[in-house]
């Protein structure tokens, strides 16, 4: 593992996330600076997963094809710059478009970046990859508390930001990934290499196995649902079903987001010894009973009590199935990049208004009671996965 190099590419990971976690807490400003109402507030979200979802998978296929590294620092100035002109713009359908651009931005950068990082991480891609992925998962947390703070000192201009951040992290991003390309290079065998430039093959060793990668994405969809629907509903749940405080609901999910920087790590670690089906497994197993019992337990404290082993159940997982994908698809990283980190995110947050409708017609209970259920098909469905193939240094391309 090339860890200054894989620091480097998490580093550029939250650079990119930022600007994705930022926009929830820009969200009120926009309410109350341009009235916009709740049903304005919902499209600005789905614009900014929908339609990134569904061309991640294209941008991973075009870097199969022939290796676009430019991606990378490109995605990351379209992701920043693009929410930097939020602050700038006053027309509902002019703020759209940039949101839609962000998310264009974000899905041109995650399957190249991902191959990347599979290219750096020898014999520990599991570790790698969670590394890669805590870099996320800080943009995410760190992106709310940077713009409440840049809006309130400077209003909403103060987005400009998060456009110089994109910039500055696409600059890098143009300069250094060459050098860390020659290193990926220098660190495989020659039989990765082409004989005739010594460039590493953009056609990677191995076979792919469609049947097993379905099945993945059949875990991936159900978990996302979960996991999705939990970080949506489980505030409100513990303040409509428990009693609890509006501050003690939300807390959860900033534990919960705490907590999975460091059970993602030790998820990796634990994927790299006890393999990626293996981990994958066992942490969907893990959530079933654990929210079947903040579901029925009824207390505030219980749930407390479990947000630890909820968040390795959750975030433990995450790198082992990007790893899956990646070792499925041996000859398609990049398009398996892009449909799990796509998918791990996106549907989830597709099925949440349907959820919501659920909620409001059923109860609140009644929508945590089919999470429970949703967490058990995903179980399920990791009993479907065969061991990968291919393993080890032929499942490289960059």
């Amino acid at each position: 593992m090339q860890k200054k190099y894989l620091y480097f590419l998490a580093a550029a990971h939250l650079c990119n996330d930022i600007s994705s976690g930022a926009l929830p807490a820009i969200l009120p400003f926009f309410v109350s600076d341009y009235g916009m109402d709740y049903t304005a507030i919902a499209g600005l979200m789905f614009a900014s997963s929908f339609l990134s979802s569904f061309i991640q998978p294209f941008f991973g296929w075009l870097a199969d094809r022939s290796s676009k590294l430019w991606f990378m620092g490109f995605g990351v100035m379209v992701t920043g710059l693009s929410l930097s002109l939020t602050g700038f713009l006053t027309s509902y359908w002019a703020i759209f478009a940039a949101v839609t651009c962000m998310g264009i931005g974000s899905a041109i950068f995650h399957p190249e970046a991902a191959r990347l990082v599979n290219a750096i991480s020898g014999h520990q891609r599991g570790s790698a990859m969670s590394i890669f992925s805590v870099g996320g998962n800080g943009g995410f947390g760190f992106g709310p508390l940077l713009a409440v703070a840049v809006i309130s000192i400077f209003g909403m201009r103060g987005t400009a930001l998060f456009g110089l951040i994109g910039l500055a992290m696409g600059l890098a991003l143009f300069w250094l990934v060459p050098q860390i390309k020659k290193a990926a290079e220098a660190s495989m065998p020659p039989e990765e290499l082409s004989s005739a430039s010594g460039a590493v093959n953009v056609q990677p060793a191995g076979e792919n196995d469609w049947p097993a990668f379905l099945r993945l994405t059949l875990v991936i969809v159900f978990r996302s649902v979960a996991f999705c629907g939990l970080s949506s509903f489980l505030p409100m749940f513990c303040v409509q079903a428990l009693g609890t405080s509006n501050a003690m609901g939300s807390t959860t999910l900033s534990v919960l987001s705490m907590a999975g920087i460091f059970t993602t790590l030790l998820g990796g670690w634990l994927a790299d010894h006890w393999g990626y089906v293996t981990v994958l497994r066992r942490g969907s197993w893990l959530l079933v009973p654990l929210l079947a019992l903040v579901v029925f337990a009824g207390d505030i404290r219980v749930i407390y009590a479990l947000l630890l082993p909820m968040s390795v159940a959750m975030h433990g997982p995450y790198s082992s199935f990007v790893v899956l994908g990646q070792s499925y698809l041996a000859k398609s990283i990049g398009f398996a990049s892009g449909v799990t980190l796509g998918l791990s995110f996106s549907v989830g947050g597709i099925v949440v208004p349907s959820l919501g409708w659920f909620a409001d017609s059923y109860g609140i209970q009644s929508v945590m009671v089919l999470l429970v259920v949703v967490a058990l098909l995903s179980a399920l469905a990791t009993l479907l996965l065969p061991q990968p193939k291919a393993q080890g240094a032929g499942l490289k391309g960059v």
